[in-house]
């Protein structure tokens, strides 16, 4: 039995549906009152990644154990649905609750029917081989949003429009049919009608929504980048042969949108553990929640260093800089005295 987060009320109207391109955050937005002093804006990127989404359980749990909670969360397909759920409860209870309910995930949940079932997908006509029931019923356990306006932290889902290939982003309305479509594997789920659109997963044009992040007022970026590299597992079925084709074109991406990132802002990759499990494999979550964890843990113990470092160097060129000026001063009187 699959836990549910239990439902917070909340007196606003659900939303009407908003989509775009270009949806900037509000700035300064906080979920914890007035602090008495100012915090890094700070954005979560949770790309996609199917079953490797599991790891971003571990990320999060590092990140607000450090008391680093998010400004944003920007989420595409797996790491929507983990946005979604840390965005409604950012605290490390709903962390505790999203790791119960991927560590009783089966693939029978998500992928209903078997090895049989699935190889008569493939045979048979139509334009996809799984209901989306399965992933519904997951976006319900994982959170009782039933609309962005019941999250505390803003979110952005990222879609494809299938018809136009053009990125949308779903910042408003109904929840569950934003995360279906952002979830919706080209010929694996159905495609989803949403707000006049037909879409499909965001992994599609923008596995790490990076640019969505540096789009709004922010000074570091945390990135929980789970998606497999080329050597992590092997290629046996047409499925893998199609999923490592979108993962080369998505890293492509991410790395020209690194390189061309705004200098002030930090962007910190959280490193994930290897995951050689194939797209209907769920086993050994637990043990990848727990490498996740560990990893970011020591990534952060190194940014905490380096930010360390960065503000002796700062001090130390103050205090030259106003001993230059102290000098300059000195010497000027000196010479008006002379």
């Amino acid at each position: 039995m699959v836990s549910v987060i239990p439902h917070k009320t909340r007196s606003e109207p659900v939303d009407e549906p908003t989509m775009g391109t270009k949806l900037p955050f509000p700035a300064g937005h906080r979920t914890r009152g007035v602090e008495d002093e100012p915090r890094p804006r700070t954005a979560f990127v949770l790309s996609g990644g199917g079953n490797q989404g599991v790891s971003q359980v571990g990320m999060l749990r590092a990140l607000l154990e450090r008391g680093i909670v998010p400004d944003v969360v920007i989420g595409t397909s797996a790491g929507a649905l983990n946005g979604a759920a840390v965005a409604y409860a950012p605290n490390l209870t709903g962390v505790a609750q999203l790791a119960v309910v991927w560590e009783q995930l089966q693939a029978d949940h998500v992928f209903p029917g078997g090895r049989i079932h699935r190889a008569w997908n493939v045979v048979r006509r139509g334009t996809h081989l799984f209901g989306n029931e399965g992933l519904a019923a997951l976006i319900h356990n994982s959170t009782p949003a039933r609309s962005f306006s019941d999250l505390e932290i803003p979110l952005r889902v990222i879609a494809t429009d299938l018809d136009t290939g053009e990125e949308v982003v779903i910042a408003r309305g109904p929840l569950k049919p934003a995360l279906l479509a952002s979830t919706a594997l080209p010929g694996v789920f159905p495609i989803v009608e949403h707000a006049g659109r037909r879409l499909v997963d965001g992994g599609v044009v923008n596995n790490v929504p990076l640019w969505h992040a540096l789009s709004g007022p922010v000074d570091r970026i945390f990135v929980l980048n789970v998606s497999s590299g080329a050597g992590d597992h092997a290629v046996r079925s047409p499925l893998d042969v199609v999923m490592t084709s979108f993962m080369h074109a998505r890293n492509q991406r991410y790395e020209l949108e690194r390189r061309h990132a705004i200098e002030h802002v930090d962007i910190i990759d959280l490193p994930r553990p290897h995951d050689g499990r194939d797209l209907f494999d769920f086993s050994g979550a637990h043990a990848l929640i727990e490498s996740a964890y560990q990893l970011s843990m020591r990534k952060l113990d190194e940014y905490e260093r380096e930010l360390a470092d960065r503000r002796a160097a700062a001090a130390a060129k103050a205090a030259a800089d106003e001993a230059i000026v102290r000098e300059q001063r000195r010497r000027f009187r000196l010479r008006r005295g002379a």
